[in-house]
């Protein structure tokens, strides 16, 4: 499998050398050159398979030789070490839980790919690997977790000061070592184009092996279709597939969905529910793509006014947009209507959704409003917990924190704080040098 440039289809590369890179030189994402389709009689017995051996099927077309079968089977088991359940929270809606890794979000199953491929590359290396990356929030946790000690890499994360909740910076500013946070005085929007600066920095790729673990890494966006095969193998009703609502910041999950079925899978729809940034959704709506100023919101994780990864999107439909928008509906919903969705189901039904997921209930809600013979799911990509300074005032009540998350509550932040400037983040990586 060969992966072309999406700003010039001439600039390749294979899946190693495409992890490596995060990018391409000439800025534009990676894009696989064909899409595997997924045979009909694989899927029809999917709920014969083990999650290993549907992850391997799926992910094994875009590896490609780039590392041996037995080394890429043992980091999908890795990779998947936690249930990913379906869970029922309506007659109507149910809920993907993609919490159960040990950052308690959706983030851990692609960091924790990533990390291991780039380990195994890395072992080759005489030159230690920068993986340079970008958060609103679950990221961050997420890629220090998975790249926490790994031989030959070191981490620099960027997030947006005051823009994250507390747990999210705990996860990603206590582990030390290899692990380094920059504290960004700007948004999200601003730390991504930071890092995607350095890569087009020659007087830093020229000293560096920079890599990046957003999602805009093949490495990290590719596995993140093992959720949608999970829910088709768990899903009770398979001639009447589910309206998938998909919690978009970035857009990697929602398009590793879109590609996920594109390989086979048959969902109803898909929605793009997103919060006060709405530049998506205004594009299905009048075709017109004006990212705007980033607007802080309580779903802090989507927090994206350009997302990288809608790019992508359009590639997986030939920019196409009529056929986009009939696989496609996007949805903003703002913070009050976030916090009464939230209020309301727990209430009505004692299930505690995150504010992202609030986000993606109400958007789904309000699809099957219009379309009552349906059924939906949404993802729920972060455990309430992470943001209990949220969540605790709009329902009274303590949400119990985990163990885990309790110890690391107690360790000391370590965090440099740098404007959000260019030369701020090249004067840090100098030190690499």
């Amino acid at each position: 499998m060969r992966f072309f440039s999406l700003n010039n289809r001439q600039e390749t590369a294979d899946f190693k050398t495409a992890t490596l890179r995060g990018q391409a030189p000439d800025k534009g994402l990676y894009f696989p050159e064909y899409i595997p389709t997924i045979s009909n009689e694989f899927i029809s017995g999917i709920v014969h398979y083990s999650d290993t051996a549907i992850a391997l099927e799926v992910i094994k077309p875009f590896v490609g030789d780039a590392i041996p079968s037995k080394m890429l089977e043992s980091i999908v088991e890795e990779t998947l070490s936690f249930p990913i359940p379906l869970v029922s929270i309506t007659d109507q809606i149910s809920t993907l839980e993609l919490f159960h890794g040990p950052t308690l979000a959706f983030k851990d199953v692609g960091a924790r790919f990533m990390s291991r491929c780039l380990g195994y590359f890395a072992k080759d290396n005489k030159e230690k690997t920068i993986v340079l990356v970008a958060t609103s929030g679950d990221t961050g946790g997420a890629v220090a977790n998975g790249f926490f000690d790994v031989p030959g890499v070191e981490v620099v994360i960027l997030y947006p000061s005051g823009k994250v909740s507390s747990v999210q910076e705990k996860q990603l500013t206590t582990l030390g070592r290899n692990i380094h946070a920059l504290e960004v005085e700007g948004s999200f929007d601003d730390c991504q184009r930071m890092v995607k600066a350095m890569f087009a920095d020659k007087a830093i790729t020229e000293k560096l092996q920079l890599s990046s673990a957003n999602s805009i890494n093949v490495a990290r966006w590719l596995p993140q279709q093992f959720y949608y095969f999970s829910l088709w193998k768990q899903w009770p009703d398979k001639e009447n597939p589910p309206v998938i609502s998909v919690p978009s910041g970035n857009f990697g999950n929602i398009c590793a969905g879109l590609l996920a079925q594109k390989s086979g899978l048959n969902f109803k729809h898909f929605i793009a529910a997103c919060n006060a940034n709405d530049t998506v959704p205004k594009f299905l709506n009048t075709g017109n793509y004006t990212p705007t100023t980033t607007i802080p919101t309580i779903s802090n994780a989507m927090d994206v006014s350009d997302p990288s990864n809608f790019v992508r999107i359009l590639q997986i439909f030939a920019q196409q947009i009529p056929g986009l928008k009939q696989k496609l509906s996007g949805y903003s919903i703002s913070d009050k209507e976030t916090a009464e969705t939230l209020q309301q189901v727990y209430k009505g039904t004692s299930y505690l959704l995150d504010t992202h997921g609030a986000v993606a209930y109400n958007a789904l809600a309000k699809y099957l409003e219009g379309h009552p013979q349906l059924k939906g799911v949404i993802l729920e990509t972060a455990h309430p917990v992470k943001f209990y300074d949220v969540i605790e005032p709009l329902i009274n009540e303590k949400i119990a924190i985990p163990e885990a998350v309790q110890e690391q509550m107690k360790l000391p932040k370590n965090a440099l704080l740098i404007p959000a400037e260019e030369e701020a983040l090249s004067n840090y990586l100098r030190k690499f040098f």
